[in-house]
């Protein structure tokens, strides 16, 4: 079935490519062999045999359009429309890139690799390849030793980037990490990105009038669309990896103690300026203690616990009664 819809496909392109005056819809149908046995089936009756082939021709344009293909619907001096694809409108530059352009668009792709989007992401390195991207250069090969992997697991990431794109407004419901229950969010989106394995909105706030970043795995529920503008302009740089960075605490300016499980705690053991072991399987560990510290320690359970400063133990302590509340 494949194989013959992709045979119909690239006849279909050719006559419209190929023609110098526009075709139509009978002439197409006499043509092309797939239409003709399309419209064979006498026992259906001419009605259901012309209603087969218009639903047929219809797909196959939509999918030749989708593809890439540039088709004019042209109506002749009898009234009988008519289509064709003129060359000179389906022709592309010459494409040139060099092997860290044409990883970067692999890298890109591979945002798409666990979202709806990952067939279109697939068919536009495809259109590369035709317009001349050397075959030498395979976009989705990793340059370097390790493979970089950027997962999209979170629903709310494909509506999000849209209203990016499009500087539409959005509400949604967040549950911060010390809140029991989630609250609902007016927000006019600015931009994405991915930080340590987690993907981050940032935009503007309405209903507390400031720039807010939030983690898109607390995101709750859909996120719908509000009509009206953005009230707030977009700054020319949003710095979303900094603004999470110095919430996690990586400008931190002062010291935490806390006790940590000998066996676990690993991305905090490579943060400490100091570890000693007190034995009973236990370490005493000094980390950067910044703006965000006690929403990650929170993430390590019973693993961790916070011994000084007293504002840092009472804020975790805090967060993991919400947690057991929630």
């Amino acid at each position: 079935m494949a194989i013959a819809k992709a045979e119909r496909l690239m006849n279909l392109a050719l006559c419209l490519l190929g023609t110098r005056r526009p075709l139509s819809k009978r002439e197409l149908r006499e043509s092309i062999e797939a239409y003709v046995e399309a419209g064979s089936g006498a026992e259906k009756g001419a009605a259901a045999s012309d209603d087969s082939f218009n639903r047929m021709f219809e797909r196959d344009k939509d999918d030749l359009r989708e593809l890439g293909l540039v088709i004019e619907t042209v109506e002749g001096l009898d009234g009988e429309v008519g289509y064709l694809a003129r060359r000179d409108s389906n022709r592309l530059p010459p494409i040139t890139l060099d092997a860290e352009e044409a990883a970067a668009l692999g890298l890109a792709a591979k945002v798409w690799q666990q979202a709806r989007l990952a067939g279109a992401a697939s068919g536009a390195l495809q259109k590369l390849r035709a317009a001349g991207l050397p075959e030498d250069v395979d976009p989705y090969e990793a340059h370097g030793a390790l493979e970089p992997r950027i997962p999209v697991h979170e629903a709310a990431f494909e509506p999000l980037m849209l209203a990016c794109r499009d500087r539409r407004p959005v509400v949604f419901d967040y549950r911060k990490a010390n809140a029991a229950q989630p609250g609902t969010r007016h927000v006019e989106p600015w931009a994405l990105e991915c930080w340590r394995g987690h993907w981050y909105l940032a935009g503007f706030d309405r209903d507390r009038g400031a720039e807010r970043v939030f983690r898109l795995s607390r995101i709750t529920g859909r996120v719908r669309s509000r009509g009206s503008g953005f009230t707030a302009p977009v700054p020319d740089v949003v710095t979303v990896r900094e603004t999470v960075a110095s919430w996690a605490g990586e400008s931190a300016d002062r010291s935490a103690r806390i006790r940590l499980r000998a066996d676990a705690g690993y991305p905090l053991r490579a943060k400490a300026t100091a570890v000693r072991e007190l034995g009973n399987g236990w370490d005493e560990l000094d980390i950067p203690y910044g703006h965000g510290l006690d929403a990650w320690l929170v993430e390590f359970g019973p693993d961790v616990v916070v011994l000084e400063p007293a504002e840092l133990r009472a804020d975790v302590l805090d967060r993991l009664r919400a947690v057991a509340g929630g």
